[in-house]
């Protein structure tokens, strides 16, 4: 076995037994802010990245993988997304996401940590890549769940749920609640469509299973969906909840036709029609 390397590392969980150790070539900065720690390094292999609380949200290399799965597939469920509200991404790379499809006329991002969002404006422009500066786009630093209380019935299309995972840290655990998503379903318009990552199946089962049964008890329509990142060490876990489209009914040709409609085209690295099909399909896995 090759011994590791002297030199920094970030340790991490990545279940509850197991934990991974990332190089780190240097700290960019770090921030203890009222919420939670949070670091911006350069990791060896995977490059600039943020950490908060001790578990790695984003890195260079990967977070297209992270952030094309969390939002597509509910973008696209969506028949034209116009009023988008996205609840955490401090890294502002899901607003990135979001911002790309052409129907959207006002992406709003809420964030608890407004220090968060301001370490990474300054230190990730290759990750958010000036999706804060869009005319499209408003930021607004709260709650999320109180913004969510506030907000107007029918306000929003599509509402994307880029939190930290519902063990990892207790600023966003009420945000997994059935609670909060009966507050959400009230927010989304007609035909409404929300989207939740909700941490890993595998090795915290109970408290993924906690997560999806409370989605069910809203929406008529749950599907569920994983794909691997490689800086998180697991396969990463999704949740949709629809009011009215299925996203497992749509077929290869549906999501390619509305990824050259909404003029998407060129601008994905991972989401495609077969993508998109391959992750409705593909089961969700638990421990035996």
């Amino acid at each position: 076995m090759t011994e590791p390397k002297p030199g920094l590392y970030v340790e991490e969980p990545v279940s509850k037994s197991t934990r991974m150790a990332t190089p780190v070539k240097r700290i960019i900065a770090f921030v203890r802010t009222k919420y939670q720690e949070a670091v911006v390094a350069e990791f060896e292999e995977f490059g600039l990245s943020l950490i908060l609380d001790g578990y790695t949200q984003s890195t260079e290399l990967d977070e297209f993988i992270y952030h094309e799965a969390l939002v597509h597939p509910a973008m696209i469920t969506h028949e034209r997304p116009e009023r988008v509200l996205v609840v955490g991404g401090g890294e502002g790379a899901t607003l990135r996401e979001v911002l790309k499809h052409n129907t959207v006329r006002e992406a709003v991002m809420v964030d608890i940590d407004g220090e968060v969002v301001e370490l990474c404006k300054r230190h990730l422009a290759v990750i958010h890549q000036g999706s804060f500066s869009d005319p499209r786009a408003r930021l607004v630093i709260m709650d999320g769940k109180d913004y969510i209380e506030k907000s107007e019935s029918g306000a929003f299309d599509v509402i994307v749920l880029d939190l930290t995972d519902p063990y990892s840290s207790e600023v966003a655990r009420e945000l997994y609640t059935a609670e909060f998503y009966r507050s959400v379903y009230r927010v989304l318009s007609e035909r409404g469509v929300v989207v939740t990552q909700a941490g890993s199946s595998f090795f915290y089962g109970d408290v993924y299973d906690w997560v999806l049964n409370n989605v069910k008890l809203v929406f008529p329509i749950v599907r569920e969906y994983s794909i691997w990142v490689p800086s998180f060490g697991y396969a990463c876990n999704f949740i949709v909840g629809s009011k009215g489209r299925d996203p497992a009914a749509l077929s290869i040709e549906d999501v390619e036709k509305a990824i050259d409609s909404r003029g998407l085209r060129g601008k994905l690295k991972l989401y495609s029609g077969r993508v998109h099909a391959a992750l409705m399909l593909m089961p969700v896995l638990r421990k035996p």
